[in-house]
């Protein structure tokens, strides 16, 4: 079986937030996909890393989305899949970005992140990571995110802030 290079590009957000015990807080400094990734059994994929930025997604300004959705158009020459890992308050805005700067690309985008971070005990980052991974495989060329035991295509995802996960925007059924 052939192997699947994955780019994996990394933006922030909660799935990579980590604790200062200086100053009591959560913050992104630190990437600890690294260690997420070395914990998964990943045989038959060529996973490639690309730190874009750092981010919390509610510091992100359109230029970030922009930048994010041009950076996955330019890895989808070279790889059978890109993963973006993403800041939940914002995503949404970037996976629509990236349909209205790339259409469909030609391999599948999957954009993913956490509502807790990974340094959590009850963090759904490793659950989200390891779906986005397997989905980026599966799926037609196209936008998406992954998380939480399922799959939406772009555009029409929004976040649900009440209920904690992404869901098709109300006029998008």
């Amino acid at each position: 079986m052939a192997r699947r290079r994955i780019v994996i590009i990394s933006t922030g957000g909660t799935i990579e937030k980590t604790y200062d015990e200086l100053k009591g807080v959560l913050q992104n400094e630190l990437s600890v996909l690294d260690v997420m990734l070395a914990s998964m059994e990943l045989e038959g994929a060529e996973i490639v890393r690309v730190p874009l930025m750092n981010k919390d997604s509610l510091e992100m300004t359109p230029e970030d989305h922009t930048l994010i959705a041009e950076t996955a158009g330019s890895m989808t020459a070279r790889h059978d899949g890109v993963v973006i890992v993403h800041g939940t308050d914002r995503l949404a805005q970037t996976g629509e970005r990236i349909v209205e700067v790339l259409g469909t690309p030609r391999v599948p985008i999957v954009l993913t992140g956490a509502m807790r971070p990974y340094m959590l005990r009850q963090s759904d980052a490793s659950q989200n990571l390891a779906e986005a991974l397997l989905a980026v495989q599966i799926l037609d060329p196209g936008v998406y995110v992954a998380m939480h035991n399922k799959v939406l295509s772009f555009p029409g995802v929004v976040k649900d802030i009440e209920r904690g996960t992404f869901v098709r925007a109300p006029d998008r059924t």
